[in-house]
């Protein structure tokens, strides 16, 4: 078990319960502007039919603008259907990533596939109900960086166990832990000074999602996770810690890199009649990580793979350009973001 230098469990969940609160370019289908989300959709390609819903809503590394961008290639490189949804403050109808209200899940409904990147989300029951029936029918997730501690539901409620460090005996650790693999355990290395280059494990070589994923690259620090991963997790890349804040630097000797963490793995969940939920699950990926070509091909090919379509990713690795102006905010703190944003903004337009 991996504790070594890392927060406890308990500390982190007294600090949050303290607080909790291959296409061609052309212009999709548009969200009306009253809508509090976007929908990139009428595009060709192998994902077409298919429908993907990405749930973004962390207050720390702009899942607000990654999964826009994972939207936009998912949908107009690939064929699917792209729905994006975003915290928002429901005074303003603005984009907000502290608000504990994310609007549109009812996709879920119609969903092939949920991305999620949300952080100690407190979500009211109405808006749980619709994520807990999409797993109860055993579907597909992609869980991206604080995905593993995505929500913080106050004990006593009727989705309690979906809490980040729900005690157990049942689902200990919450959605993270059950559905995902892990919950949060610490920043295994430092944050802001350390990046981290992903490394394919060597007895995954040949698996379809790391196709073209050779040059793995993301300013992220390298999450701390519990060795080893729970049921049938299976590593796919690991986290070499490196010693600066470029791609160029090399690995930082000692027990950071020995043994080196998982950074993204494979698993099944089981749903409410015991149907099998492929998961995919990375501790990168906030919005600067998307600029890197490898991880951005990483999750397309998860994306492939979740769907069942495997067999329809190239030799090479799919097709990852980036749609449209592309220039993400860093992250330095909590709630830092751009104020004053709507969900539109983020709209393809003709």
């Amino acid at each position: 078990m991996y504790l070594n230098g890392c927060w406890t469990a308990l500390g982190v969940w007294l600090t949050v319960t303290s607080v909790a609160a291959a296409a061609p370019d052309k212009a999709p289908q548009r969200s009306p502007a009253e809508n509090p989300w976007v929908v990139y959709d009428g595009y060709d390609g192998p994902g077409k039919g298919k429908h993907i819903v990405l749930v973004s809503g962390d207050e720390e590394y702009r899942s607000e603008e990654s999964l826009p961008q994972l939207g936009k290639i998912l949908a107009q490189r690939h064929g699917f259907k792209s729905t994006v949804l975003f915290a928002v403050n429901p005074s303003t109808g603005l984009i907000d990533v502290r608000a504990g209200n994310i609007p549109g899940l009812e996709a879920l409904k119609t969903a092939d596939l949920m991305i999620i990147f949300t952080r100690f989300r407190n979500l009211p029951d109405e808006q749980m109900q619709l994520i807990d029936e999409y797993l109860a029918a055993g579907k597909p997730v992609i869980g991206m960086r604080t995905a593993t501690h995505a929500f913080s539901i106050p004990a006593g409620r009727k989705y309690a166990k979906y809490h980040s460090f729900h005690p157990g005996p049942e689902w200990e650790g919450g959605f993270g832990r059950q559905v995902l693999g892990e919950t949060w355990i610490c920043h295994h290395s430092r944050q802001l000074t350390q990046s981290s280059r992903g490394v394919i494990a060597p007895d995954a070589k040949d698996h379809v999602i790391v196709r073209g994923c050779e040059d793995i690259w993301c300013k992220t620090d390298v999450y701390g996770v519990r060795l080893p991963l729970p049921g049938d997790c299976k590593p796919l890349v690991m986290g070499q810690v490196l010693s600066g804040m470029k791609p160029t630097d090399k690995p930082v000797d000692g027990e950071k890199n020995n043994p080196m963490m998982p950074i993204a793995w494979t698993k099944t969940y089981r749903g409410a009649q015991g149907q099998i939920g492929r998961v995919f699950t990375t501790t990168m990926g906030a919005a600067v990580d998307l600029e890197g070509e490898g991880l951005r091909r990483l999750l397309v090919n998860a994306a492939y793979w979740c769907a069942g379509l495997e067999n329809r990713i190239p030799l090479g690795g799919t097709n990852v350009d980036v749609v449209g102006e592309f220039k993400p905010s860093g992250f330095s703190g909590l709630g830092k973001f751009k104020e004053g944003s709507k969900p539109s903004d983020y709209a393809l337009t003709p």
